[in-house]
C-alpha cells in the first residue's frame, strides 16, 4: 500500500526546497514521496520508550492500532511485494524537505559492533550529517548499499558526515541469530565503521507509519541533517535518478553545515 498523498497537490510545493515538475505523477504506478517522513518531536537520546507508551494514552492508541495492522496483513504480503518493483512504495524527492517541514528520525536503541553497550541513534546523528540505512534482509542490504555507494564513495573523508547502519530484527529470533553472528558482520568490514554498525531488536509497530517502514523486507535510506531532522528518504530499489539526488543532496547539507 502507497504512503498518503494527501499533501500531493496542496502542500507539496512548500514541503520540498524545489519542486520538479515530474512530481505531478507517478512514475510506473509509483508515486512520489509527497509528504515528510519523521516523528513530530525530537528525540532525547537515552530514556524509556516503553514508560513513554505506559503514561501516555495516546501513544498507547496508537500502538494498539499498529499492532491489530500487522496481525491482520502478515510477512506474507510484505514479501510478495517485493516482487513488484522490489517492493517501492514511493520515488524519493529530487531535493531536500524544507527545515521547517521536515520531521525527526526516531531515537532507535541497539548495540553495535564497536562494543556490548546500548547504543542510541540521536547520540550518534546529532551534529553530523548522516545517511541512515535501514535492513533486515539480503534484499534490503542490496537495495541500501546501491542507494549509498556513490555519495559514501564521494563524502566518506569529510568529518562531517557519516553512514549508519541499523539491522533491523524486530522478530526476536532473528534478532539473536544476528547477534550470534555479529563476529561474521565484522569481518566484512573495517574496524573503524563498527560503531556505525548497529544491531536492534526495537519494536517500531507504534512509529511504523511515521517514518514510512511499511514493507519489512526492503531497504530504507534516510538523509538526516545535524538536527536529527529527516531531510529525504529512499526505499527498494533506487532508481538512477534518486542515487543522484541523494548525492546532491547531501553535498547540499554538507555545505550548509559548514
Amino acid at each position: 500500500m502507497h504512503l498518503s498523498l494527501r499533501y500531493q497537490n496542496e502542500a507539496s510545493q512548500v514541503v520540498f526546497e524545489h519542486k520538479s515538475p515530474a512530481q505531478e505523477k507517478a512514475r510506473d504506478g509509483i508515486p512520489f514521496l509527497a509528504q515528510p517522513l519523521g516523528v513530530a518531536e525530537p528525540p532525547t537520546g537515552k530514556h524509556s520508550r516503553w514508560a513513554d507508551i505506559i503514561w501516555d494514552d495516546k501513544l498507547r492508541v496508537k500502538q494498539r492500532g499498529a499492532l491489530l495492522k500487522e496481525v491482520v496483513k502478515g510477512n506474507f504480503d510484505d514479501l510478495n511485494a517485493t516482487r513488484h518493483h522490489g517492493g517501492k512504495m514511493w520515488i524519493a524527492p529530487p531535493a531536500l524537505i524544507r527545515e521547517n517541514k521536515a520531521r525527526y528520525f526516531p531515537d532507535i536503541e541497539g548495540t553495535s559492533l564497536a562494543t556490548s553497550e546500548k547504543t542510541y541513534t540521536t547520540d550518534i546523528l546529532l551534529k553530523k550529517v548522516s545517511l541512515v540505512s535501514i535492513l533486515s534482509s539480503k534484499i534490503s542490504e542490496i537495495q541500501t548499499h546501491m542507494f549509498t555507494e556513490p555519495t559514501c564513495t564521494q563524502y566518506s573523508g569529510d568529518r562531517h558526515f557519516q553512514h549508519l547502519k541499523i539491522n533491523l530484527q524486530e522478530n526476536k529470533m532473528r534478532s539473536v541469530l544476528v547477534s550470534f553472528f555479529a563476529s561474521s558482520i565484522r569481518k566484512t568490514m573495517p574496524k573503524e565503521q563498527w560503531p556505525f554498525y548497529m544491531i536492534s531488536s526495537q519494536n517500531m509497530d507504534y512509529i511504523r507509519d511515521d517514518i514510512g517502514l511499511r514493507n519489512k523486507f526492503i531497504g530504507y535510506v534516510f538523509l538526516v541533517d545535524d538536527k536529527c531532522r529527516i531531510r529525504w528518504a529512499g526505499c527498494a530499489d533506487p532508481q538512477p535518478a534518486e542515487i543522484q539526488a541523494l548525492r546532491t543532496c547531501t553535498g547540499n547539507l554538507l555545505k550548509r553545515l559548514k
